[in-house]
């Protein structure tokens, strides 16, 4: 049987072994001047990304960014006046939100674009009526 001690002792060394091979932050701090929250890495790498990119910070004004507390393994970032959590591992890996929110956030953009192409599409099918209307099946006999 194993001890309940020995299997503590076991975890913490698999997460101090996994913590040394992870990027972990040492600072972090909103740069008003350039529009861009910078996190210095233990490895002497800074990364930095516009708020308004990352899901839970999307919506924060630059008052709100200026307190942001590094959790002890250096690997999540909180806002306080946000009640709002960045994971270091998922910027880095260059999600900035959830795979859910970063579909709709890449649908958004999308749908903004412009081109001729589009533009002239969008006439003819004026010309025609328009967008045909949703038929329902509850209406289709």
């Amino acid at each position: 049987m194993v001890e309940p001690k020995d299997e503590i002792d076991a975890a913490n060394e698999r997460a101090a072994a996994r913590l040394a091979k992870a990027p972990t932050a040492i600072a972090a701090r909103f740069d008003r001047r350039i529009g861009r929250l910078v996190i210095d890495l233990r490895s002497g790498l800074s990364i930095s990304f516009k708020p308004h990119d990352a899901q839970g910070i999307e919506d924060a004004k630059p008052e709100q960014l200026h307190n942001i507390e590094i959790s002890p393994s250096g690997l999540g970032l909180h806002f306080p006046a946000l009640d709002a959590d960045l994971y270091l591992p998922g910027l880095l890996e260059g999600f900035l939100g959830s795979r859910s929110w970063m579909a709709a956030q890449l649908g958004k953009a999308g749908g903004k674009a412009t081109s001729d192409a589009k533009s002239a599409a969008v006439r003819a099918n004026g010309k025609r009526g328009g967008r045909p209307k949703k038929v329902r099946t509850s209406d289709v006999a």
